[in-house]
Protein backbone atom coordinates (compact mmCIF):
# COMPACT_ATOMS: atom_id res chain seq x y z
CA UNK A 1 0.00 0.00 0.00
CA UNK A 2 0.77 3.55 -0.34
CA UNK A 3 1.27 6.07 2.74
CA UNK A 4 2.55 9.39 2.79
CA UNK A 5 6.01 9.88 5.42
CA UNK A 6 8.56 12.44 6.40
CA UNK A 7 11.37 11.13 4.96
CA UNK A 8 15.26 12.26 5.96
CA UNK A 9 16.87 13.20 3.03
CA UNK A 10 19.85 14.74 2.77
CA UNK A 11 21.75 15.68 5.80
CA UNK A 12 21.27 19.58 7.45
CA UNK A 13 17.91 19.20 4.67
CA UNK A 14 14.19 19.87 5.81
CA UNK A 15 12.49 16.88 5.85
CA UNK A 16 10.74 15.68 2.82
CA UNK A 17 6.96 14.20 3.32
CA UNK A 18 6.46 11.75 0.77
CA UNK A 19 4.39 8.92 -1.07
CA UNK A 20 6.42 5.83 0.24
CA UNK A 21 4.94 2.23 -0.64
CA UNK A 22 4.66 -0.21 1.89
CA UNK A 23 4.56 -4.62 1.65
CA UNK A 24 2.16 -6.36 2.48
CA UNK A 25 3.01 -7.68 6.15
CA UNK A 26 5.95 -10.44 6.17
CA UNK A 27 4.83 -13.10 9.08
CA UNK A 28 6.15 -11.41 12.10
CA UNK A 29 4.77 -8.08 10.86
CA UNK A 30 2.16 -5.52 11.19
CA UNK A 31 0.39 -2.99 9.00
CA UNK A 32 -0.77 -0.36 11.35
CA UNK A 33 -2.43 2.44 10.27
CA UNK A 34 -1.22 5.75 12.70
CA UNK A 35 -3.10 8.00 14.84
CA UNK A 36 -0.25 9.63 16.33
CA UNK A 37 3.66 9.70 16.96
CA UNK A 38 5.90 11.44 19.28
CA UNK A 39 9.13 13.92 18.08
CA UNK A 40 11.80 12.35 20.73
CA UNK A 41 14.76 14.29 21.05
CA UNK A 42 16.92 11.50 20.26
CA UNK A 43 15.85 11.70 16.72
CA UNK A 44 18.07 14.82 16.52
CA UNK A 45 20.89 13.25 17.43
CA UNK A 46 20.48 11.20 13.93
CA UNK A 47 19.36 14.05 11.79
CA UNK A 48 22.35 16.39 13.36
CA UNK A 49 24.75 12.91 12.57
CA UNK A 50 26.27 13.48 8.66
CA UNK A 51 27.16 9.92 8.98
CA UNK A 52 23.20 8.62 9.39
CA UNK A 53 23.12 7.22 6.30
CA UNK A 54 19.92 8.89 3.95
CA UNK A 55 17.21 8.05 2.71
CA UNK A 56 16.03 6.94 5.96
CA UNK A 57 12.55 7.39 8.29
CA UNK A 58 12.30 8.40 11.44
CA UNK A 59 10.55 8.29 14.71
CA UNK A 60 9.68 5.32 17.05
CA UNK A 61 6.82 5.69 19.58
CA UNK A 62 2.98 5.90 18.25
CA UNK A 63 -0.35 4.72 18.69
CA UNK A 64 -2.57 3.42 16.29
CA UNK A 65 -4.86 0.76 14.85
CA UNK A 66 -3.44 -2.81 13.22
CA UNK A 67 -4.79 -2.89 10.00
CA UNK A 68 -2.87 -5.92 8.88
CA UNK A 69 -1.44 -9.06 10.26
CA UNK A 70 1.29 -11.36 9.53
CA UNK A 71 0.68 -15.19 9.72
CA UNK A 72 2.54 -15.78 12.84
CA UNK A 73 1.57 -13.18 14.96
CA UNK A 74 -0.81 -14.03 17.82
CA UNK A 75 -1.21 -11.45 20.14
CA UNK A 76 -2.94 -8.68 18.49
CA UNK A 77 -5.38 -8.84 15.54
CA UNK A 78 -6.83 -6.54 12.83
CA UNK A 79 -8.73 -3.82 14.87
CA UNK A 80 -6.70 -3.62 17.64
CA UNK A 81 -5.29 -0.41 19.39
CA UNK A 82 -1.39 -0.44 19.71
CA UNK A 83 1.53 1.43 20.77
CA UNK A 84 4.92 1.09 19.02
CA UNK A 85 7.81 1.36 20.65
CA UNK A 86 11.30 0.90 20.30
CA UNK A 87 12.81 -2.25 22.58
CA UNK A 88 11.77 -5.48 21.89
CA UNK A 89 8.63 -7.47 23.64
CA UNK A 90 10.61 -10.30 23.50
CA UNK A 91 14.63 -11.25 22.73
CA UNK A 92 16.29 -14.28 21.69
CA UNK A 93 19.72 -14.04 22.51
CA UNK A 94 21.95 -14.24 18.89
CA UNK A 95 18.67 -13.43 17.35
CA UNK A 96 17.80 -10.30 15.17
CA UNK A 97 15.01 -8.94 14.22
CA UNK A 98 14.86 -7.96 10.80
CA UNK A 99 14.34 -4.06 9.63
CA UNK A 100 11.29 -3.57 7.48
CA UNK A 101 11.76 -2.40 4.18
CA UNK A 102 10.14 -0.33 2.24
CA UNK A 103 10.24 1.57 -1.01
CA UNK A 104 10.84 5.44 -1.93
CA UNK A 105 10.69 7.08 -5.42
CA UNK A 106 11.37 3.40 -6.88
CA UNK A 107 14.58 2.50 -4.09
CA UNK A 108 14.34 0.84 -0.65
CA UNK A 109 15.05 2.09 2.27
CA UNK A 110 14.90 1.51 6.29
CA UNK A 111 13.78 2.67 8.89
CA UNK A 112 16.29 4.70 11.54
CA UNK A 113 16.11 2.12 14.15
CA UNK A 114 13.50 -0.85 14.57
CA UNK A 115 10.51 1.04 13.34
CA UNK A 116 9.62 4.16 11.61
CA UNK A 117 6.71 6.43 13.28
CA UNK A 118 6.62 9.25 11.02
CA UNK A 119 3.90 8.26 8.72
CA UNK A 120 0.73 7.77 8.19
CA UNK A 121 1.01 4.35 7.86
CA UNK A 122 3.59 2.01 8.89
CA UNK A 123 4.69 -1.31 8.88
CA UNK A 124 6.15 -2.52 12.05
CA UNK A 125 7.76 -6.17 13.44
CA UNK A 126 4.72 -7.22 15.90
CA UNK A 127 7.75 -7.83 18.58
CA UNK A 128 7.92 -3.85 19.05
CA UNK A 129 3.84 -3.76 19.23
CA UNK A 130 1.99 -3.64 22.79
CA UNK A 131 -1.65 -3.64 23.13
CA UNK A 132 -3.21 0.12 23.84
CA UNK A 133 -6.75 -0.43 25.93
CA UNK A 134 -9.42 0.36 23.56
CA UNK A 135 -10.79 3.09 26.46
CA UNK A 136 -7.93 4.81 26.40
CA UNK A 137 -7.13 7.96 24.42
CA UNK A 138 -5.01 7.50 21.53
CA UNK A 139 -3.05 10.82 20.86
CA UNK A 140 -1.09 12.02 23.95
CA UNK A 141 -0.74 7.97 24.58
CA UNK A 142 1.63 7.73 21.70
CA UNK A 143 4.59 9.24 23.76
CA UNK A 144 4.37 6.41 26.24
CA UNK A 145 6.35 4.15 23.93
CA UNK A 146 9.59 6.26 24.47
CA UNK A 147 9.44 9.27 26.46
CA UNK A 148 7.64 7.96 29.50
CA UNK A 149 8.81 4.33 28.91
CA UNK A 150 12.19 5.66 29.47
CA UNK A 151 11.80 8.23 32.61
CA UNK A 152 9.16 6.53 34.31
CA UNK A 153 11.17 3.79 33.80
CA UNK A 154 14.71 4.76 34.90
CA UNK A 155 13.22 5.23 37.88
CA UNK A 156 11.45 1.97 38.33
CA UNK A 157 13.49 -0.53 37.20
CA UNK A 158 17.18 1.25 36.47
CA UNK A 159 17.79 2.86 40.34
CA UNK A 160 14.37 1.52 41.63
CA UNK A 161 13.57 4.26 43.54
CA UNK A 162 11.26 3.76 46.74
CA UNK A 163 9.81 5.94 48.87
CA UNK A 164 11.55 8.87 51.30
CA UNK A 165 15.05 8.35 48.53
CA UNK A 166 16.24 11.94 47.58
CA UNK A 167 15.84 12.33 44.09
CA UNK A 168 17.53 14.64 41.08
CA UNK A 169 16.04 14.66 37.82
CA UNK A 170 18.62 16.90 35.20
CA UNK A 171 16.60 18.42 32.38
CA UNK A 172 12.90 18.47 32.45
CA UNK A 173 11.70 17.73 28.91
CA UNK A 174 9.34 14.95 28.01
CA UNK A 175 11.53 12.29 29.61
CA UNK A 176 12.97 14.34 32.74
CA UNK A 177 8.95 14.64 33.62
CA UNK A 178 8.35 11.35 32.97
CA UNK A 179 11.21 10.39 35.63
CA UNK A 180 9.86 13.51 38.11
CA UNK A 181 6.42 11.64 37.73
CA UNK A 182 7.65 8.59 38.52
CA UNK A 183 9.84 9.49 41.40
CA UNK A 184 6.32 11.49 43.13
CA UNK A 185 4.77 7.94 42.40
CA UNK A 186 6.86 6.21 44.76
CA UNK A 187 6.81 9.14 47.45
CA UNK A 188 10.56 9.54 46.98
CA UNK A 189 11.06 13.27 48.67
CA UNK A 190 12.63 15.68 47.87
CA UNK A 191 12.16 15.76 43.95
CA UNK A 192 14.48 17.74 42.68
CA UNK A 193 14.36 19.37 38.80
CA UNK A 194 17.48 21.01 37.92
CA UNK A 195 16.91 22.78 34.40
CA UNK A 196 18.32 26.00 32.11
CA UNK A 197 14.99 27.45 32.03
CA UNK A 198 12.56 28.47 34.72
CA UNK A 199 9.32 28.04 32.99
CA UNK A 200 10.36 24.38 32.48
CA UNK A 201 11.14 24.07 36.18
CA UNK A 202 8.08 25.59 37.03
CA UNK A 203 6.23 23.03 34.78
CA UNK A 204 7.71 20.36 36.54
CA UNK A 205 5.80 21.12 39.56
CA UNK A 206 2.81 19.89 38.01
CA UNK A 207 4.25 16.58 37.80
CA UNK A 208 5.26 16.00 41.44
CA UNK A 209 8.80 18.29 41.83
CA UNK A 210 8.95 19.83 45.33
CA UNK A 211 12.36 21.83 44.53
CA UNK A 212 13.90 23.22 41.50
CA UNK A 213 17.28 24.98 40.40
CA UNK A 214 18.40 26.50 37.91
CA UNK A 215 21.94 25.14 37.05
CA UNK A 216 22.64 28.53 34.43
CA UNK A 217 21.83 31.26 37.66
CA UNK A 218 22.17 28.87 40.20
CA UNK A 219 24.70 26.65 42.09
CA UNK A 220 22.57 23.81 41.34
CA UNK A 221 25.23 21.10 43.16
CA UNK A 222 25.47 23.31 46.40
CA UNK A 223 21.99 23.88 46.77
CA UNK A 224 21.52 20.10 46.49
CA UNK A 225 24.24 18.98 48.69
CA UNK A 226 22.55 21.63 51.17
CA UNK A 227 18.93 20.78 50.73
CA UNK A 228 19.45 16.68 51.37
CA UNK A 229 22.24 17.03 54.07
CA UNK A 230 25.09 15.71 51.82
CA UNK A 231 23.69 14.69 48.40
CA UNK A 232 20.94 13.02 46.62
CA UNK A 233 20.58 9.43 47.34
CA UNK A 234 19.44 9.31 43.20
CA UNK A 235 20.31 11.58 40.65
CA UNK A 236 19.18 11.09 36.15
CA UNK A 237 20.93 12.82 33.82
CA UNK A 238 18.46 13.21 31.22
CA UNK A 239 20.44 15.44 28.89
CA UNK A 240 23.52 13.46 28.27
CA UNK A 241 26.20 16.83 27.40
CA UNK A 242 29.65 16.86 28.79
CA UNK A 243 28.66 19.44 31.17
CA UNK A 244 25.97 17.09 32.98
CA UNK A 245 28.01 13.88 32.49
CA UNK A 246 30.67 15.30 34.09
CA UNK A 247 28.83 16.60 37.02
CA UNK A 248 26.00 13.93 37.63
CA UNK A 249 27.56 12.00 40.64
CA UNK A 250 28.57 15.35 42.43
CA UNK A 251 24.72 15.75 42.77
CA UNK A 252 24.84 11.77 44.77
CA UNK A 253 25.98 11.17 48.51
CA UNK A 254 29.48 9.92 49.52
CA UNK A 255 29.58 6.33 51.54
CA UNK A 256 30.73 6.92 54.65
CA UNK A 257 32.29 4.59 56.53
CA UNK A 258 30.86 2.45 59.79
CA UNK A 259 27.34 4.15 59.00
CA UNK A 260 26.68 4.00 55.07
CA UNK A 261 29.30 2.85 52.99
CA UNK A 262 27.52 2.75 49.88
CA UNK A 263 27.35 6.13 48.41
CA UNK A 264 24.41 7.39 46.03
CA UNK A 265 23.70 6.73 42.44
CA UNK A 266 23.89 8.70 39.33
CA UNK A 267 21.91 7.47 36.46
CA UNK A 268 22.54 8.28 32.92
CA UNK A 269 19.13 8.47 30.74
CA UNK A 270 19.65 11.03 28.07
CA UNK A 271 21.51 9.57 24.98
CA UNK A 272 25.62 10.88 25.37
CA UNK A 273 27.63 12.90 22.71
CA UNK A 274 30.58 11.17 22.15
CA UNK A 275 32.60 13.05 23.32
CA UNK A 276 31.28 12.86 27.15
CA UNK A 277 33.21 11.09 29.61
CA UNK A 278 33.76 10.78 33.10
CA UNK A 279 36.48 11.12 35.37
CA UNK A 280 36.47 8.11 37.29
CA UNK A 281 38.61 8.78 40.34
CA UNK A 282 36.93 12.02 41.06
CA UNK A 283 33.48 11.06 40.46
CA UNK A 284 33.51 7.42 42.08
CA UNK A 285 36.46 6.30 44.03
CA UNK A 286 36.22 8.57 47.16
CA UNK A 287 32.58 8.17 47.62
CA UNK A 288 32.02 4.56 46.74
CA UNK A 289 29.36 5.96 44.49
CA UNK A 290 27.19 4.27 41.81
CA UNK A 291 27.20 5.38 38.09
CA UNK A 292 24.51 3.40 36.00
CA UNK A 293 23.66 3.78 32.27
CA UNK A 294 19.17 2.97 31.30
CA UNK A 295 18.56 2.23 27.84
CA UNK A 296 14.73 2.78 27.02
CA UNK A 297 14.05 2.32 31.17
CA UNK A 298 11.65 -0.08 30.63
CA UNK A 299 12.99 -3.90 29.43
CA UNK A 300 9.14 -5.69 29.73
CA UNK A 301 7.19 -3.51 27.24
CA UNK A 302 4.27 -5.82 27.35
CA UNK A 303 4.30 -5.03 31.68
CA UNK A 304 5.13 -1.47 31.50
CA UNK A 305 3.40 0.11 29.13
CA UNK A 306 -0.28 -0.80 30.00
CA UNK A 307 1.15 0.16 33.28
CA UNK A 308 1.58 3.63 32.28
CA UNK A 309 -1.87 3.74 30.76
CA UNK A 310 -3.38 2.83 33.81
CA UNK A 311 -1.27 5.22 35.40
CA UNK A 312 -2.73 7.97 32.96
CA UNK A 313 -6.29 6.94 33.95
CA UNK A 314 -5.61 6.74 37.44
CA UNK A 315 -4.56 10.60 37.25
CA UNK A 316 -1.38 9.45 38.33
CA UNK A 317 0.62 10.75 34.84
CA UNK A 318 -1.38 13.85 33.37
CA UNK A 319 -0.19 12.85 29.82
CA UNK A 320 -2.95 15.53 28.70
CA UNK A 321 -0.03 18.15 30.13
CA UNK A 322 2.78 16.75 29.22
CA UNK A 323 1.80 16.64 25.41
CA UNK A 324 1.77 20.62 25.12
CA UNK A 325 2.17 20.75 21.57
CA UNK A 326 0.56 19.46 18.42
CA UNK A 327 1.31 19.52 14.88
CA UNK A 328 0.80 17.41 11.29
CA UNK A 329 2.35 15.51 9.45
CA UNK A 330 3.27 18.29 6.67
CA UNK A 331 4.39 21.06 9.91
CA UNK A 332 6.73 18.10 10.90
CA UNK A 333 9.90 20.40 10.21
CA UNK A 334 8.35 22.88 12.34
CA UNK A 335 8.24 20.67 14.90
CA UNK A 336 11.75 19.64 14.91
CA UNK A 337 12.54 22.90 15.04
CA UNK A 338 10.51 23.94 17.81
CA UNK A 339 12.47 21.36 19.66
CA UNK A 340 15.52 22.21 18.65
CA UNK A 341 15.36 25.69 19.81
CA UNK A 342 14.26 24.46 23.88
CA UNK A 343 10.64 25.84 23.01
CA UNK A 344 8.98 22.76 23.71
CA UNK A 345 7.53 22.02 27.24
CA UNK A 346 7.34 18.64 27.81
CA UNK A 347 6.74 17.00 24.38
CA UNK A 348 4.68 17.18 21.15
CA UNK A 349 3.35 14.95 19.09
CA UNK A 350 2.04 14.89 15.49
CA UNK A 351 -1.47 14.05 14.88
CA UNK A 352 -2.87 12.14 11.43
Amino acid sequence: MKTRAAVHVEFQKPLVVDEIELPDPGPSQLLIKQFATGICHSQLHALHNPKTATPRLMGHESTGVVVGVGSDVTHVKEGDHVMVTFLPRRTVPGQQTPIPVVKWRGQEMRSHGNNSTWAESILADANFVVPLDPAAPTDVTAIIGCAVMTGCGAVLNTARVHAGDSVVVIGVGGVGLAAVQAAANVSAYPVIAIDVDDEKLEFARRFGATHGFNSRTDDAIARVVELTDGGADFAFDVIGRQSTVSTLLKYVRPGVAGYRPEGGTGVLVGVPRPEATLTVWDALLPGSKNFKGTNGGSPWPDHDLPMYVRWFQEGKLPLDQLVSRRYTLDQINEGIGALERGEILGRSIVEF
